[in-house]
């Protein structure tokens, strides 16, 4: 199989570098990326906005029904698009980033989700970064890696972009906060995150992104 039709999963926790990196090894290698996260956040966004209960999985399900999510490249970061609206940084801030595991965990939500980025992927040439991708949406994929990094690091991450974005959240609440997620994370029912058994490992906690894109392009060359 050529480099040009590989599947790379990329997976982790919160704020393990996961989308940076994705983009990256994208464009590197002019692959489609995508966000499979955003797509969590879009559609608790809209959840939000409608004021509907995010544990109701039934009014989120017909939700869905008539809601399309689209992703459009840009320069500086991939720009998202709720029902034709770009909500690329709406779905940033801290109440929709603290609302989006409850989302993440409803069965319904995931099954629907699951065939749109499995739809997406088919035809290879893909790099899908999330928490389930090399155990459950992609379960195939050639290449298959599993980011992680120490709590302390990944606040300070969350915390330099969120000031980037004007969004001011404390460091010691963001540690909590990711701390929180990882445990829900690895802790649902349906799709909790995994390290796939064929999986690669890098720990990000002291390389750069352009250390830890490095690494992987050479899996990914190797693998061509």
């Amino acid at each position: 199989m050529s480099n040009n039709k590989l599947q790379v999963a990329i997976d982790g926790p919160a704020s393990a570098g996961k989308s940076t990196v994705a983009k990256l090894i994208a464009n590197e290698f002019s692959y489609i990326y995508c966000d499979t996260g955003a797509m969590y956040r879009s559609i608790a966004l809209k959840a939000m906005r409608l004021g509907y209960n995010l544990s109701d999985e039934r009014i989120i399900v017909e939700m869905l029904k008539n809601t399309n999510i689209s992703f459009e490249p840009n320069e500086n970061q991939q720009k998202v698009f709720l029902d034709g609206q770009e909500v690329t940084n709406d779905i940033r801030q801290e109440d929709v980033t603290n609302s989006v595991s409850e989302i993440a965990s409803l069965s319904g939500v995931r099954s629907d989700l699951v065939k749109r980025q499995q739809a997406i992927a088919s035809n290879g040439g893909i790099v899908m970064d999330g928490r389930d991708i090399g155990t459950t949406v992609l379960p195939n994929a050639e290449i298959k890696i599993f980011l992680i990094a120490s709590v302390k690091e990944r606040a300070e991450r969350r915390f330099k972009d969120n000031a980037e974005k004007d969004i001011h959240v404390p460091l010691e609440q963001l540690k909590h906060d990711i701390e929180e997620r990882d445990y829900k994370d690895s802790h649902r029912k349906i799709s909790p995150l995994l390290k796939a058994d064929d999986a690669i490992e890098i720990d990000t906690t002291s390389m750069s992104i352009q250390d830890v894109v490095d690494e992987i392009s050479k899996i990914i060359k190797n693998n061509g």
